[in-house]
Protein backbone atom coordinates (compact mmCIF):
# COMPACT_ATOMS: atom_id res chain seq x y z
CA UNK A 1 0.00 0.00 0.00
CA UNK A 2 1.65 3.03 -1.03
CA UNK A 3 1.54 5.44 2.08
CA UNK A 4 0.63 9.51 1.31
CA UNK A 5 3.72 10.66 2.80
CA UNK A 6 4.56 13.91 1.27
CA UNK A 7 7.87 15.73 2.07
CA UNK A 8 9.98 19.11 0.72
CA UNK A 9 11.72 16.92 -2.35
CA UNK A 10 8.43 17.47 -4.15
CA UNK A 11 8.52 21.22 -3.26
CA UNK A 12 12.16 21.55 -4.05
CA UNK A 13 11.45 20.16 -7.94
CA UNK A 14 8.38 22.22 -7.91
CA UNK A 15 10.42 25.83 -7.35
CA UNK A 16 13.43 24.45 -9.63
CA UNK A 17 10.97 24.13 -12.22
CA UNK A 18 8.48 27.05 -11.81
CA UNK A 19 12.02 29.47 -11.68
CA UNK A 20 13.61 27.78 -14.80
CA UNK A 21 14.97 30.71 -16.56
CA UNK A 22 15.32 32.99 -13.55
CA UNK A 23 18.91 34.55 -13.64
CA UNK A 24 20.56 33.12 -9.96
CA UNK A 25 23.25 35.07 -8.41
CA UNK A 26 26.17 32.65 -8.00
CA UNK A 27 25.78 32.78 -4.03
CA UNK A 28 22.51 31.29 -4.23
CA UNK A 29 23.40 28.34 -7.42
CA UNK A 30 25.51 25.41 -6.71
CA UNK A 31 28.10 24.90 -9.10
CA UNK A 32 28.53 21.67 -11.55
CA UNK A 33 30.96 20.10 -10.42
CA UNK A 34 33.25 18.13 -12.79
CA UNK A 35 32.50 14.70 -11.44
CA UNK A 36 28.85 15.22 -11.64
CA UNK A 37 27.09 12.33 -12.78
CA UNK A 38 25.51 12.76 -16.18
CA UNK A 39 21.46 13.62 -16.71
CA UNK A 40 19.43 10.77 -16.91
CA UNK A 41 15.78 11.24 -18.88
CA UNK A 42 13.57 7.95 -19.41
CA UNK A 43 10.47 8.41 -21.78
CA UNK A 44 7.68 6.38 -20.71
CA UNK A 45 5.20 5.66 -23.65
CA UNK A 46 1.74 4.14 -23.45
CA UNK A 47 1.34 1.62 -26.09
CA UNK A 48 -1.96 0.32 -25.36
CA UNK A 49 -5.30 -0.28 -27.41
CA UNK A 50 -6.35 3.23 -27.64
CA UNK A 51 -3.36 4.62 -29.29
CA UNK A 52 -4.20 3.46 -32.70
CA UNK A 53 -7.02 6.45 -32.27
CA UNK A 54 -6.88 8.60 -35.50
CA UNK A 55 -7.00 11.79 -34.00
CA UNK A 56 -3.67 13.91 -34.16
CA UNK A 57 -3.48 15.79 -37.27
CA UNK A 58 -5.06 12.69 -39.25
CA UNK A 59 -3.02 10.18 -37.98
CA UNK A 60 -2.62 7.77 -34.92
CA UNK A 61 -1.97 8.67 -31.75
CA UNK A 62 1.19 5.84 -32.03
CA UNK A 63 2.21 7.08 -35.19
CA UNK A 64 2.48 10.88 -33.72
CA UNK A 65 4.55 9.31 -30.80
CA UNK A 66 6.78 7.79 -33.00
CA UNK A 67 7.37 10.49 -34.65
CA UNK A 68 7.98 12.82 -31.97
CA UNK A 69 10.36 9.88 -30.88
CA UNK A 70 12.07 10.41 -33.72
CA UNK A 71 12.65 14.18 -33.74
CA UNK A 72 13.86 14.11 -30.14
CA UNK A 73 16.26 10.98 -30.56
CA UNK A 74 18.08 13.06 -33.36
CA UNK A 75 18.37 16.27 -30.74
CA UNK A 76 19.02 15.30 -27.52
CA UNK A 77 22.20 16.75 -26.19
CA UNK A 78 24.99 14.34 -25.59
CA UNK A 79 25.51 14.26 -22.16
CA UNK A 80 21.63 13.07 -21.63
CA UNK A 81 21.55 9.26 -21.00
CA UNK A 82 18.29 8.29 -22.21
CA UNK A 83 16.05 5.44 -21.88
CA UNK A 84 12.85 4.15 -23.46
CA UNK A 85 10.09 1.91 -21.08
CA UNK A 86 6.55 0.80 -22.46
CA UNK A 87 3.60 0.13 -20.97
CA UNK A 88 0.77 -1.81 -22.34
CA UNK A 89 2.73 -2.67 -25.58
CA UNK A 90 3.46 -6.30 -25.03
CA UNK A 91 0.42 -8.30 -23.99
CA UNK A 92 -2.87 -8.62 -26.01
CA UNK A 93 -5.12 -10.81 -24.01
CA UNK A 94 -7.86 -10.12 -21.36
CA UNK A 95 -6.44 -10.93 -18.08
CA UNK A 96 -6.34 -7.89 -16.03
CA UNK A 97 -3.76 -9.37 -13.64
CA UNK A 98 -0.98 -9.98 -16.56
CA UNK A 99 -2.18 -6.76 -18.61
CA UNK A 100 -1.15 -4.58 -15.32
CA UNK A 101 2.50 -6.66 -15.34
CA UNK A 102 2.81 -5.24 -18.84
CA UNK A 103 5.46 -3.03 -18.66
CA UNK A 104 9.18 -3.36 -20.16
CA UNK A 105 12.65 -1.84 -20.89
CA UNK A 106 12.87 -0.96 -24.69
CA UNK A 107 15.66 1.13 -24.58
CA UNK A 108 17.91 0.84 -21.32
CA UNK A 109 18.90 4.29 -19.61
CA UNK A 110 22.70 5.12 -20.99
CA UNK A 111 24.75 6.50 -23.83
CA UNK A 112 22.54 7.05 -26.76
CA UNK A 113 22.63 5.33 -29.83
CA UNK A 114 20.29 7.09 -32.02
CA UNK A 115 19.93 4.09 -34.88
CA UNK A 116 19.56 1.55 -32.39
CA UNK A 117 16.92 3.74 -30.32
CA UNK A 118 14.91 4.44 -33.22
CA UNK A 119 14.69 0.73 -34.42
CA UNK A 120 13.40 -0.11 -31.08
CA UNK A 121 10.73 2.53 -31.45
CA UNK A 122 9.74 1.42 -35.47
CA UNK A 123 8.93 -2.04 -33.78
CA UNK A 124 5.75 -0.87 -31.21
CA UNK A 125 2.05 -1.39 -32.26
CA UNK A 126 -0.20 -0.45 -29.84
CA UNK A 127 -1.43 -3.21 -28.09
CA UNK A 128 -3.14 -3.75 -24.33
CA UNK A 129 -3.64 -2.25 -20.51
CA UNK A 130 -2.68 1.00 -19.32
CA UNK A 131 -0.41 0.29 -15.95
CA UNK A 132 0.97 3.78 -15.71
CA UNK A 133 1.45 3.10 -12.16
CA UNK A 134 3.59 0.25 -12.16
CA UNK A 135 5.20 1.48 -15.40
CA UNK A 136 6.12 4.93 -12.94
CA UNK A 137 8.06 2.59 -10.11
CA UNK A 138 9.86 0.58 -12.68
CA UNK A 139 10.84 3.72 -14.36
CA UNK A 140 12.31 5.14 -11.05
CA UNK A 141 14.08 1.72 -10.66
CA UNK A 142 15.31 2.57 -14.01
CA UNK A 143 17.10 6.11 -13.26
CA UNK A 144 18.55 5.11 -9.74
CA UNK A 145 22.43 5.69 -9.07
CA UNK A 146 24.49 9.10 -9.44
CA UNK A 147 23.65 12.53 -8.28
CA UNK A 148 22.41 14.05 -11.84
CA UNK A 149 19.51 15.38 -12.63
CA UNK A 150 16.78 12.61 -13.01
CA UNK A 151 13.14 13.03 -15.07
CA UNK A 152 10.90 10.93 -16.44
CA UNK A 153 8.80 12.03 -19.29
CA UNK A 154 5.38 9.80 -19.55
CA UNK A 155 3.42 10.26 -22.48
CA UNK A 156 0.11 8.83 -22.32
CA UNK A 157 -3.44 8.79 -23.99
CA UNK A 158 -6.02 7.78 -21.17
CA UNK A 159 -6.45 6.72 -17.67
CA UNK A 160 -4.63 3.80 -15.18
CA UNK A 161 -6.60 0.93 -16.14
CA UNK A 162 -4.63 -0.62 -12.82
CA UNK A 163 -6.50 0.35 -9.73
CA UNK A 164 -6.24 0.45 -6.79
CA UNK A 165 -2.74 0.93 -7.67
CA UNK A 166 -3.26 5.00 -7.80
CA UNK A 167 -0.59 6.29 -9.94
CA UNK A 168 -0.88 10.12 -8.23
CA UNK A 169 -0.14 7.83 -4.92
CA UNK A 170 3.02 6.08 -6.41
CA UNK A 171 4.16 9.57 -7.74
CA UNK A 172 3.74 11.14 -3.86
CA UNK A 173 5.89 7.64 -2.66
CA UNK A 174 8.81 8.81 -5.40
CA UNK A 175 8.83 12.36 -4.16
CA UNK A 176 8.65 11.45 0.04
CA UNK A 177 11.82 9.49 -1.35
CA UNK A 178 13.68 12.24 -1.67
CA UNK A 179 15.22 11.17 -4.89
CA UNK A 180 15.23 14.13 -6.29
CA UNK A 181 13.05 12.85 -9.70
CA UNK A 182 10.58 14.95 -11.94
CA UNK A 183 8.25 13.36 -13.50
CA UNK A 184 6.74 15.19 -16.42
CA UNK A 185 3.17 14.07 -18.02
CA UNK A 186 1.60 14.73 -21.73
CA UNK A 187 -1.71 13.52 -22.54
CA UNK A 188 -2.48 13.07 -25.77
CA UNK A 189 -6.80 13.34 -25.33
CA UNK A 190 -8.66 16.53 -23.87
CA UNK A 191 -10.26 14.34 -20.95
CA UNK A 192 -11.06 16.18 -18.21
CA UNK A 193 -10.29 12.28 -16.41
CA UNK A 194 -6.92 11.66 -17.97
CA UNK A 195 -5.97 15.69 -17.48
CA UNK A 196 -6.60 15.51 -13.77
CA UNK A 197 -4.57 11.86 -13.16
CA UNK A 198 -1.81 13.41 -14.98
CA UNK A 199 -1.45 16.86 -13.84
CA UNK A 200 -2.17 15.40 -10.15
CA UNK A 201 1.73 12.59 -11.11
CA UNK A 202 3.39 15.82 -12.21
CA UNK A 203 2.28 18.18 -9.40
CA UNK A 204 3.50 15.26 -6.85
CA UNK A 205 6.75 15.31 -8.29
CA UNK A 206 7.32 19.21 -9.39
CA UNK A 207 6.85 18.46 -13.15
CA UNK A 208 4.80 19.60 -15.37
CA UNK A 209 1.34 18.64 -17.18
CA UNK A 210 0.85 19.70 -21.00
CA UNK A 211 -2.02 18.92 -23.46
CA UNK A 212 -1.76 18.11 -26.80
CA UNK A 213 -3.41 17.56 -29.82
CA UNK A 214 -0.73 18.15 -32.28
CA UNK A 215 2.43 16.08 -33.47
CA UNK A 216 4.73 19.14 -33.73
CA UNK A 217 3.63 20.34 -30.37
CA UNK A 218 4.56 17.09 -28.87
CA UNK A 219 7.51 16.81 -30.51
CA UNK A 220 8.44 20.12 -29.10
CA UNK A 221 7.34 19.87 -25.40
CA UNK A 222 9.24 16.39 -25.16
CA UNK A 223 12.16 17.94 -26.82
CA UNK A 224 12.30 20.73 -24.23
CA UNK A 225 11.72 18.50 -21.38
CA UNK A 226 14.84 16.66 -22.08
CA UNK A 227 16.82 19.39 -23.05
CA UNK A 228 15.74 20.59 -19.27
CA UNK A 229 17.67 18.21 -17.97
CA UNK A 230 20.94 18.96 -19.29
CA UNK A 231 20.45 22.37 -17.49
CA UNK A 232 22.46 22.82 -14.10
CA UNK A 233 20.63 21.78 -10.95
CA UNK A 234 19.23 24.79 -8.80
CA UNK A 235 20.24 24.24 -5.21
CA UNK A 236 18.70 26.39 -2.77
CA UNK A 237 19.90 28.22 0.35
CA UNK A 238 18.92 27.76 3.46
CA UNK A 239 17.84 31.37 5.22
CA UNK A 240 15.15 32.46 8.25
CA UNK A 241 13.12 34.75 8.33
CA UNK A 242 12.15 37.46 11.15
CA UNK A 243 8.80 37.89 12.66
CA UNK A 244 9.14 41.40 11.73
CA UNK A 245 10.95 43.46 8.88
CA UNK A 246 13.47 45.49 10.98
CA UNK A 247 14.83 42.28 11.88
CA UNK A 248 14.56 40.47 8.71
CA UNK A 249 17.86 38.84 6.70
CA UNK A 250 18.24 40.92 3.47
CA UNK A 251 18.55 38.76 0.40
CA UNK A 252 19.52 38.67 -3.15
CA UNK A 253 18.52 37.16 -6.11
CA UNK A 254 18.33 33.42 -5.62
CA UNK A 255 16.38 30.50 -4.08
CA UNK A 256 16.12 29.92 -0.59
CA UNK A 257 14.56 27.75 1.75
CA UNK A 258 13.29 28.06 5.27
CA UNK A 259 10.46 26.73 7.57
CA UNK A 260 6.83 28.51 8.35
CA UNK A 261 5.28 27.47 11.71
CA UNK A 262 1.32 26.83 10.82
CA UNK A 263 -0.41 30.66 11.13
CA UNK A 264 3.09 31.88 11.22
CA UNK A 265 4.57 34.81 8.99
CA UNK A 266 7.80 35.14 8.12
CA UNK A 267 9.91 38.18 6.89
CA UNK A 268 12.32 39.42 4.25
CA UNK A 269 14.12 42.30 3.34
CA UNK A 270 15.09 42.96 -0.91
CA UNK A 271 17.52 46.23 -2.13
CA UNK A 272 15.45 47.28 -5.12
CA UNK A 273 17.24 50.04 -6.91
CA UNK A 274 15.17 52.79 -9.13
CA UNK A 275 14.79 50.89 -12.92
CA UNK A 276 14.55 47.75 -11.24
CA UNK A 277 11.71 45.31 -11.19
CA UNK A 278 10.74 42.64 -8.14
CA UNK A 279 9.71 39.28 -8.44
CA UNK A 280 9.36 37.09 -6.09
CA UNK A 281 7.40 33.83 -5.45
CA UNK A 282 6.85 31.52 -2.63
CA UNK A 283 5.49 27.86 -2.45
CA UNK A 284 4.70 26.25 1.23
CA UNK A 285 4.24 22.60 1.25
CA UNK A 286 1.90 20.39 3.79
CA UNK A 287 4.16 17.46 4.51
CA UNK A 288 1.84 16.21 6.51
CA UNK A 289 -2.04 16.02 7.29
CA UNK A 290 -3.68 19.18 7.33
CA UNK A 291 -7.31 20.45 7.42
CA UNK A 292 -8.75 21.80 4.46
CA UNK A 293 -9.25 24.85 3.36
CA UNK A 294 -5.92 27.15 3.52
CA UNK A 295 -4.03 29.25 1.96
CA UNK A 296 -0.56 31.32 1.53
CA UNK A 297 -0.04 34.97 1.16
CA UNK A 298 2.85 36.79 0.06
CA UNK A 299 2.76 40.90 -0.14
CA UNK A 300 5.44 43.79 -0.48
CA UNK A 301 5.22 46.26 1.62
CA UNK A 302 7.39 49.47 2.47
CA UNK A 303 9.20 49.60 5.76
CA UNK A 304 6.74 52.09 6.98
CA UNK A 305 4.21 49.79 6.61
CA UNK A 306 2.24 50.01 3.50
CA UNK A 307 1.16 47.46 1.35
CA UNK A 308 2.61 47.70 -2.53
CA UNK A 309 1.24 44.75 -3.73
CA UNK A 310 0.27 41.36 -3.04
CA UNK A 311 0.15 37.76 -4.21
CA UNK A 312 -2.25 35.09 -2.83
CA UNK A 313 -3.51 31.32 -3.27
CA UNK A 314 -6.05 29.07 -1.66
CA UNK A 315 -6.94 25.64 -1.66
CA UNK A 316 -9.10 22.94 -0.08
CA UNK A 317 -7.37 19.87 0.06
CA UNK A 318 -6.33 18.64 -3.05
CA UNK A 319 -3.03 20.08 -3.60
CA UNK A 320 0.69 19.42 -1.62
CA UNK A 321 2.00 22.91 -2.32
CA UNK A 322 0.25 26.55 -2.53
CA UNK A 323 2.07 29.27 -4.69
CA UNK A 324 1.85 32.35 -5.52
CA UNK A 325 4.41 35.26 -6.71
CA UNK A 326 4.47 38.95 -6.84
CA UNK A 327 5.98 41.67 -9.29
CA UNK A 328 7.01 45.36 -8.13
CA UNK A 329 8.69 47.54 -10.78
CA UNK A 330 10.44 50.63 -8.71
CA UNK A 331 9.97 53.37 -11.28
CA UNK A 332 12.72 55.48 -12.62
CA UNK A 333 14.51 58.44 -10.59
CA UNK A 334 15.91 61.32 -11.92
CA UNK A 335 18.42 61.28 -9.30
CA UNK A 336 21.98 59.43 -10.24
CA UNK A 337 22.52 58.89 -6.90
CA UNK A 338 19.08 58.11 -5.02
CA UNK A 339 18.87 55.19 -2.59
CA UNK A 340 18.03 51.38 -3.09
CA UNK A 341 14.19 50.84 -1.36
CA UNK A 342 14.22 48.23 0.94
CA UNK A 343 10.73 46.15 0.38
CA UNK A 344 9.77 43.95 3.26
CA UNK A 345 8.60 40.41 2.11
CA UNK A 346 6.09 39.05 4.47
CA UNK A 347 5.10 35.11 3.81
CA UNK A 348 2.11 34.27 5.73
CA UNK A 349 0.04 31.06 5.68
CA UNK A 350 -3.33 29.69 7.19
CA UNK A 351 -2.61 26.01 7.15
CA UNK A 352 -3.70 24.17 10.38
CA UNK A 353 -2.76 20.72 11.90
CA UNK A 354 -4.83 17.60 11.92
CA UNK A 355 -5.70 16.28 15.24
CA UNK A 356 -2.55 14.61 16.75
CA UNK A 357 -0.42 15.98 14.04
CA UNK A 358 3.07 17.62 14.91
CA UNK A 359 3.07 21.22 14.25
CA UNK A 360 7.04 21.31 14.52
CA UNK A 361 9.15 21.69 12.75
CA UNK A 362 7.71 24.42 10.74
CA UNK A 363 6.11 23.48 7.33
CA UNK A 364 8.54 23.48 3.93
CA UNK A 365 8.93 26.78 2.37
CA UNK A 366 10.85 27.94 -0.67
CA UNK A 367 11.03 31.32 -1.81
CA UNK A 368 12.28 32.67 -4.90
CA UNK A 369 13.76 36.16 -5.44
CA UNK A 370 14.82 37.98 -8.45
CA UNK A 371 15.60 41.51 -9.29
CA UNK A 372 16.21 42.20 -12.84
CA UNK A 373 15.95 45.04 -14.94
CA UNK A 374 12.60 47.17 -14.54
CA UNK A 375 10.41 48.53 -17.63
CA UNK A 376 11.05 51.20 -19.47
CA UNK A 377 7.37 52.89 -17.63
CA UNK A 378 7.28 51.68 -14.33
CA UNK A 379 4.75 52.67 -11.78
CA UNK A 380 3.56 52.27 -8.03
CA UNK A 381 1.71 49.38 -9.01
CA UNK A 382 -0.29 50.11 -5.15
CA UNK A 383 -0.66 53.85 -5.27
CA UNK A 384 -3.16 54.67 -2.47
CA UNK A 385 -4.15 50.79 -2.53
CA UNK A 386 -5.31 50.74 -6.47
CA UNK A 387 -2.25 50.36 -8.45
CA UNK A 388 -2.92 50.42 -12.27
CA UNK A 389 -6.63 50.59 -11.26
CA UNK A 390 -6.89 54.58 -11.23
CA UNK A 391 -6.91 54.26 -15.16
CA UNK A 392 -9.55 52.55 -15.06
CA UNK A 393 -11.03 54.55 -12.25
CA UNK A 394 -10.43 57.89 -14.39
CA UNK A 395 -11.90 56.17 -17.57
CA UNK A 396 -14.92 54.81 -15.88
CA UNK A 397 -15.54 58.60 -14.19
CA UNK A 398 -15.21 59.86 -17.58
CA UNK A 399 -17.35 57.76 -19.82
CA UNK A 400 -20.37 58.29 -16.85
CA UNK A 401 -19.87 61.99 -17.57
CA UNK A 402 -20.84 61.72 -21.26
CA UNK A 403 -22.92 59.73 -20.69
CA UNK A 404 -25.05 61.40 -18.21
CA UNK A 405 -24.51 64.45 -20.90
CA UNK A 406 -25.76 62.83 -23.90
CA UNK A 407 -28.53 61.15 -21.97
CA UNK A 408 -29.63 65.06 -20.89
CA UNK A 409 -29.84 66.11 -24.10
CA UNK A 410 -31.52 63.36 -25.40
CA UNK A 411 -34.31 63.65 -22.72
CA UNK A 412 -34.73 67.50 -23.23
CA UNK A 413 -34.72 66.91 -26.85
CA UNK A 414 -37.92 64.50 -26.71
CA UNK A 415 -39.91 66.50 -23.94
CA UNK A 416 -39.38 69.41 -26.63
CA UNK A 417 -40.87 67.57 -29.16
CA UNK A 418 -43.56 65.58 -27.16
CA UNK A 419 -44.71 69.77 -26.00
CA UNK A 420 -44.52 70.91 -29.84
CA UNK A 421 -47.25 67.94 -30.83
Amino acid sequence: MITRQRLAAGVCALLAALTAGFALPAGAVADESDGQAAPKVELVLDVSGSMRTRDIDGGTRMAAAKQAFNEVLDATPEEVQLGIRTLGANYRGNDRRTGCKDTAQLYPVGPLNRTDAKTAVATLSPTGWTPIGPALLKAADDLQGGNGTRRIVLISDGEDTCQPLDPCEVAREIAAKGVGLTIDTLGLVPDAKTRDQLSCIADATGGTYTSVQHKEQLSDRVGQLVDRAADPVVTPVATEGAADCAKAPTLKSGLYTDREEFGQQRWYRVDVNPGQELRASVSVADDRTVNPDYGVLLRAVTVHGREIVRGEAAGNGRTDVMSTGLRYPRPESDDDNAPAETVCLQVTNSFSAAPGVKTTPGLPLELTVDVVAGPDKAADVAAFGLGRGWWLLGVLVLAGFLAGLVWGWVSRWRIAVWRTN
